[in-house]
């Protein structure tokens, strides 16, 4: 067990050695997209079913079209004296936290450390606490964002579109509410992704399974479309 921690450490700070040189993918700002957080345990099992279900799902069929996904991975972590994090679940969770922080981190672009994320080895990490200096930072860093949120983080998975918290199950609904590009692919899928009636910009409350977009106009639908 001890050289497997050993392996992850040094897999964090290779991550951060090679992330220097790494070109960041991310979107800048102005550039149209919809930003979406999400704030996450690595090892909660409501989170662990996001990302690797709904979340994966929507980047597949073309989330990433509409929206900037920024992940957390902190969660319901807490920081004691001395800066010593205690997280949800455990020394486990923290080691892994920071492991998935390392990868965002080294791989801005959210494909590919999304499948990083999606394939670590949870059951293979040590009992043990994290002690690698930068590492550390960048989850101090992630529990400075979840500790500002507004309001405040009251469960995980927690998602944020476009600055406001929204229920995970709806997050593409509100994604494609508020982007105001042609809409993707997965604006035109409101049964797959989008299973409940959500509130528009303007106050109504509408079924998107009763409507599709158009040039991103939204147009009911008959029963011949």
């Amino acid at each position: 067990m001890a050289a497997r921690l050993h392996h992850f450490l040094l897999l964090a700070a290779l991550l951060l050695l090679i992330g220097r040189g790494a070109p960041s993918s991310a979107g800048a700002a102005g550039n149209g997209k919809v930003p979406v957080e999400l704030y996450y345990e690595s090892l909660c099992p409501s989170s662990a079913q996001f990302v690797t279900d709904r979340l994966a799902e929507a980047l597949e069929d073309g989330l990433l079209e509409a929206a900037d996904v920024t992940l957390v991975p902190y969660g319901n972590a807490k920081v004691g004296k001395g800066g010593t994090i205690t997280c949800e679940h455990g020394p486990e969770e923290c080691l892994l936290n920071t492991v998935e922080a390392c990868a965002i981190d080294a791989w801005p672009d959210v494909v590919i450390h999304l499948h990083l994320i999606v394939v670590s080895p949870h059951g293979c990490i040590a009992n043990q606490s994290v002690t690698l200096f930068a590492p550390l930072q960048l989850s101090l860093k992630y529990g400075k964002q979840t500790g500002a949120l507004v309001p405040p983080l009251n469960g995980v998975p927690h998602v944020v579109v476009d600055g406001k918290p929204r229920e995970d199950r709806e997050f593409v609904s509100y994604v494609c509410k508020a982007y105001k590009g042609r809409p993707p692919k997965i604006c035109h899928e409101p049964d797959r992704h989008c299973p409940t009636v959500v509130e528009a910009g303007n106050g109504v409350s509408y079924n998107p399974a009763d409507f599709k977009l158009e040039d991103g106009v939204e147009v009911p639908r008959t029963d011949d479309n």
